[in-house]
């Protein structure tokens, strides 16, 4: 049947409204993310003195960190750099290259690899724990030789995208996922959560505030027609 009558309109839009609730969740991908670390002495001037990540503003392949930097590599599943998952783990470069001397010529880079949660793993894998190296390397290096000296092998696709580290994961290379999974993949203490009464999320995986309120205003629309319409036939 078509929805051609004055009350099927309405229903029509409330089922199409029902329909896609079951769609609203976001698609994610599964990738290595790439940080730099601020140290406490660069963000003095801030009300939070901690070393800090930053989502890192160049590629593996064309970044050139400095002696004493420290940066990250994280595997995980999000939507974007705004909510991806930052390294866990807080050795700083004295701590990770303690036991690798500076010599003329040279470079030292602190390395943090966290591989991610069992919840980020592609099916079938199991993440490594996450691990500190200190790649001594050429001055003008960059921080993909950096992990080419510490972290074999690597992989990347056609595109120069960091597949894996490590050997991890053995396959697959920024695909998308359904984000229907746990939230249990970003680091403590910065979680993206659900507000119950902020109109975005119950919290629980659930509609919307904002999509149950269209539902109930769709239902009471087509209330309203039923009634108009037996109005007229009588």
């Amino acid at each position: 049947m078509t929805c051609r009558r004055l009350v099927l309109p309405v229903l029509c839009l409330l089922l199409a409204v029902l329909g896609t609730a079951g769609q609203a969740q976001a698609v994610g991908y599964r990738y290595w993310s790439f940080w730099d670390r601020n140290s406490a002495a660069d963000t003095a001037d801030t009300a939070d003195t901690a070393d800090t990540w930053v989502y890192a503003t160049q590629g593996p392949s064309t970044a050139r960190p400095s002696d004493g930097d420290v940066q990250g590599f994280r595997f995980s599943v999000s939507e974007d750099s705004k909510d991806s998952a930052k390294p866990r783990g807080s050795a700083d470069f004295a701590t990770i290259c303690a036991k690798t001397p500076a010599r003329e010529g040279s470079k030292r880079v602190g390395l943090v690899l966290d591989f991610g949660t069992a919840a980020d793993a592609p099916s079938g894998s199991t993440p490594p724990r996450p691990r500190t190296a200190c790649a001594r390397i050429d001055d003008d290096a960059t921080t993909a030789d950096a992990l080419a000296a510490v972290a074999k092998p690597l992989r990347y696709d056609t595109n120069a995208l960091l597949c894996a580290i490590a050997g991890y994961p053995t396959t697959g290379c920024g695909e998308p996922v359904a984000d229907d999974r746990p939230k249990t993949s970003t680091s403590p203490g910065t979680e993206a959560k659900s507000n119950p009464s902020d109109g975005k999320g119950n919290g629980d995986g659930g509609p919307s505030v904002g999509l149950l309120a269209g539902i109930a205003a769709v239902a009471a629309l087509a209330t309203a027609a039923t009634w108009q319409a037996r109005r007229r036939r009588n």
